[in-house]
């Protein structure tokens, strides 16, 4: 698994340096900084312009590349044992579940299931979430309806924000020793009927003007903060 990016790439070498496998540069970079990729012991390869921008696919990489351990998603029976969880239903935008793990873990979110999908471009991932996603316990899990039960036998009470939900500034916190699931939809579709069928509180935020259509990872941040204590 590559990333690319001098920002996330300095953060894993300085908070995950055991995922490194390979250092990959394009660009000189100063002596002081390359002495501590040194210190890993891995292979280090000097990259020419066109390998780098295949590498990043376009993106830009700065000069900096890291190959990675393949990412290992958290059991999702770890994180039943948790308080405060994010399930995302069917969100696979990179940009925008990267923004939602920036904001759950500032704000103590305890872990992130994606569900009601195969697979999640995990580099991209790790790159948009500033790092993030390392640092939080991430699940996956194929189906919402199932996953739902599952955490309702977990004791979970499972909170959706839907357009007619409960308005937030009207409920309040939740206490934080109660285990709580808070469900977010994609942003095309939001959530699906069967998984509000399973909710057992549907919230929502309250807009000062007829204007809908908050960005989920905006919509996230304002939900997480209100509801945590």
């Amino acid at each position: 698994m590559i990333i690319y990016g001098k920002q996330i790439v300095l953060y894993v070498l300085e908070k995950h340096p055991h995922l490194i496998e390979e250092v990959l540069f394009s660009k000189e970079i100063d002596q002081k900084l390359f002495s501590k990729f040194l210190k890993l012991g891995k292979k280090i390869i000097k990259l020419d312009n066109k390998k780098a921008q295949g590498l990043a696919q376009g993106g830009n990489h700065q000069g900096f590349f890291l190959k990675l351990k393949e990412f290992e998603y958290t059991p999702v029976k770890d994180i039943k044992d948790m308080n405060f969880i994010l399930v995302l239903d069917g969100l696979t935008d990179v940009g925008n579940i990267g923004a939602i793990a920036r904001s759950a873990y500032s704000l103590g979110v305890d872990a992130i299931i994606a569900s009601n999908v195969k697979s999640l471009n995990n580099s991209g991932l790790i790159r948009t979430s500033a790092g993030a996603m390392l640092d939080l316990p991430f699940g996956l899990y194929p189906n919402s309806v199932d996953l739902a039960n599952e955490l309702k036998q977990s004791d979970f009470a499972l909170i959706g924000a839907t357009m007619d939900g409960t308005d937030l500034k009207k409920y309040g916190k939740i206490d934080s020793t109660d285990k709580v699931a808070l469900f977010l939809g994609s942003e095309g579709e939001g959530l699906s009927k069967k998984v509000i069928k399973k909710l057992d509180l549907k919230v929502s935020i309250g807009m000062q003007h007829e204007f809908d259509s908050l960005n989920v990872s905006v919509a996230a941040g304002i939900l997480i903060y209100n509801l945590k204590k």
